[in-house]
């Protein structure tokens, strides 16, 4: 497994679940972990970076691959924070108890529940069908018609003018980018992988997770991967979240609203 930090090493140790394809080089910057005293880390999911592919990985093996990172590096109480498609990574921690609380920040949902049946957009519902139907197909086909410019030309085009700022920014395009070209480094199989395991019915339930959890959404979310109700059915299926439903931001809550968020999962998760 591969994996960067930010922030204080005696910081409190917060897991962060990234968005599509991007390696562990897409985090916070200095400031933004360092006010609150985080210990931020990002880990690439299988096939990723320099982290080893699995055929047919699951989200019971990630969360014992977390479980098993979590002992190896001695990260007590960590956190969890899951971004976009970086959702249901974080929440499945969350369920199997290997972080003590977790925040998800612009998080698709289970798009494949029912519930969301016939509100997607075309795309969206095509690719959920897809995955249903037929999983090792549509993970071919999404290897074949993903790479790292494509995916950022994706991002971006689904963002709004706030997003637009963020995505500007020199600093943080040279570092969305180099996180997608370390992600796609591999090849596009663990793209592929993950994308098919965030949209396939979750294996475990929502409503048993026990740990705090924020869920954090704008109400100008303008991408249609995130979750159609921006949050609100999460919050309702899991007893101990949260939900902020913020007016004047776009999808890049992460890093427009990074010191409130850490703030919040650590206030929810202390242990003193």
């Amino acid at each position: 497994m591969g994996w960067a930090e930010w922030g204080p090493e005696s910081g409190r140790p917060v897991l962060l679940c990234a968005g599509s394809a991007t390696s562990r080089w897409l985090g916070l910057d200095s400031s933004a972990v360092g006010r609150p005293g985080v210990r931020l880390i990002t880990v690439d999911r299988p096939g990723l970076g320099v982290s080893d592919a699995a055929a047919g990985w699951t989200l019971e093996d990630w969360t014992r691959d977390v479980r098993a990172f979590a002992e190896s590096r001695e990260l007590a109480d960590m956190a969890a924070i899951g971004y976009s498609i970086g959702a249901p990574f974080a929440l499945a921690c969350a369920a199997a108890g290997a972080v003590v609380g977790a925040s998800v920040v612009s998080g698709t949902d289970e798009l494949a529940h029912p519930m969301f049946e016939g509100v997607l957009e075309p795309e969206v519902s095509m690719l959920v069908r897809r995955v249903a139907d037929d999983p090792a197909l549509a993970e071919k086909l999404l290897a074949h018609q993903t790479d790292a410019e494509t995916l950022w030309e994706v991002v971006t085009a689904t963002g709004n003018s706030a997003d637009r700022r963020i995505y500007a920014d020199p600093a943080f395009d040279a570092a969305y980018r180099r996180a997608l070209t370390e992600g796609f480094s591999q090849g596009p199989a663990g793209y592929a992988r993950e994308t098919v395991v965030a949209f396939s019915p979750w294996p475990f339930e929502p409503s048993k997770i026990t740990v705090p959890v924020d869920l954090w959404y704008s109400e100008q979310d303008t991408n249609p991967f995130h979750s159609p109700d921006l949050g609100a059915s999460l919050a309702a299926r899991i007893p101990a979240a949260r939900r902020h439903l913020l007016a004047d931001a776009g999808t890049a809550l992460l890093w427009t609203r990074a010191h409130r968020i850490l703030r919040s999962l650590l206030g929810r998760t202390s242990t003193s």
